[in-house]
């Protein structure tokens, strides 16, 4: 039996641009467009175009051809995404320690505000 092909990888850029296309849902490039220059005012047509166009070919976004304009979706979950990522980063950067990302993340990256949330969740798991 072969095995599945690993889900393909965002460069950061890609990351962005999902970022913008997950709570839109299926979109063309100009609905695309028109939310990511909300964060980013310089972004242009033709770079939105170019890189749904090659994220399609890596098989981050799925296209619907049907119709005039093509409309593009998330291949993915975001959720499911990111816990991809985050499995790849355990491994990687720390010898697949999750306890070790998160003893990471708490040394400077977390808000006040952030830790309390963490604090309250932990409170709440149940064993």
């Amino acid at each position: 039996m072969a095995k599945a092909a690993p889900a393909p990888k965002p460069t950061t850029a890609e990351l962005s641009l999902l970022r913008v296309i997950w709570p839109l849902g299926a979109s063309t490039v100009k609905q695309v467009h028109e939310a990511a220059q909300k964060e980013r005012p310089d972004m242009t047509y033709a770079t939105v175009l170019r890189l749904m166009q090659i994220m399609h070919g890596k098989g981050l976004l799925i296209r619907d051809d049907s119709q005039r304009s093509h409309v593009y979706a998330p291949a993915q979950a975001q959720e499911s995404l990111r816990t991809g990522l985050l499995k790849d980063l355990i491994h990687k950067a720390f010898a697949g320690s999750g306890k070790d990302l998160v003893m990471a993340a708490l040394s400077g990256h977390v808000t006040k505000k952030e830790r309390e949330e963490i604090r309250k969740l932990l409170r709440e798991e149940k064993p």
